[in-house]
């Protein structure tokens, strides 16, 4: 077993206008020092799953079932003081947007020193300002700035701040939500090379979100391709972008312009998701698949191994096609 097993998740939220069937029977799986990536369009499921295995859902979300086991332990089995004693310490986040991640009214240094002093009241405050300016220092931050205040930051330095505030108690998983949204490209790939940078150092296992492809191929080991609260394709980023099977994920790669093909013009993919209160009976992206077949209307497709880790949900392959 990996370090994090997640089994058959369903998860849904109580709205007014109905119940959103936000993630479908999610499974996915993370080994130690992996860097796993979850991709695909906003509202897909990806964030709520992930905020799933933390116990950091908002109050109207209903996980239904499934499992999530961290080393071998149902974390949805944990209560709130059992889990207040993982998260940082075993897993922790780079949340999406660190302007709002961050306490507007407390400075940094304060808000790194925060999950140390709750997960290890035995350091003394000498320890603890040797070891918030080691963080500082291994993200690219002057200890000069410490004392400064998130608003004084630049959004590259708010999320290297974020990182080392998430590696403050040396936790074995880290959950990087779209950790490069919002950047300039050349920060984007400074804040990528050091997640790779420091996942290598600490031996840590990252799961990484984003809806674009060029951060999970230049970041991640194996990638899941999501899409309307399921996983739709997974398998390692090698076989999922040179041979994908699901036309999901082929219409994703295919809006990515080529930088050494013709120059042409980008095709997206046509029409909306459909409406998580009502769900499709069939496949989740029938209404927009260039491929769709009858049977696709009525029935869910199955989990088809197309090659040794390499999966998809598509009723276009049957396991002899493999």
């Amino acid at each position: 077993m990996g370090l994090l097993e997640i089994q058959g998740l369903t998860v849904q939220f109580n709205t007014r206008t109905g119940v959103v069937h936000a993630v479908d029977d999610v499974s996915l799986s993370l080994s130690s020092r992996e860097i796993l990536g979850v991709a695909g369009e906003s509202g897909c499921g990806k964030t709520t799953t992930m905020l799933s295995i933390p116990h950091l859902l908002p109050k109207n979300a209903t996980i239904m079932q499934g499992k999530i086991l961290f080393e071998g332990n149902n974390l949805l089995d944990k209560t709130e003081s059992e889990m207040e004693k993982i998260r940082w310490r075993e897993i922790s986040m780079i949340f999406q947007g660190s302007m709002n991640a961050f306490n507007p009214v407390h400075s940094i240094v304060a808000q790194i020193r925060e999950p140390i002093l709750h997960h290890q009241p035995g350091m003394n405050n000498s320890e603890i300002a040797e070891r918030t300016q080691q963080l500082l220092e291994m993200v690219g931050i002057s200890n000069t700035r410490a004392r400064n205040y998130p608003h004084e930051f630049s959004g590259g330095m708010r999320q290297r701040a974020m990182i080392a505030m998430a590696l403050a108690c040396n936790p074995k998983l880290v959950i990087a939500d779209e950790p490069v949204t919002a950047l300039d490209v050349m920060i984007q790939a400074q804040i990528l090379n050091l997640i790779k940078e420091l996942s290598i150092k600490f031996g840590l296992s990252m799961i990484l979100i984003s809806h674009d492809l060029s951060v999970i191929a230049e970041t991640c080991k194996r990638v899941a391709i999501m899409y309307a609260g399921r996983v739709v394709e997974q398998g390692t980023v090698e076989a999922v972008f040179n041979q994908p099977a699901h036309p999901y994920s082929r219409g994703l790669l295919s809006s990515f312009p080529d930088i050494f093909g013709r120059r042409e013009f980008v095709m997206g993919i046509p029409g909306y998701p459909p409406d998580l209160i009502h769900p499709p009976q069939g496949c989740c992206f029938y209404e927009r698949c260039p491929e769709r077949l009858v049977q696709c209307a009525q029935n869910q497709p199955p989990m088809t191994t197309r090659a040794a880790g390499h999966s998809v949900v598509c009723h276009l392959y049957k396991e002899d096609q493999a």
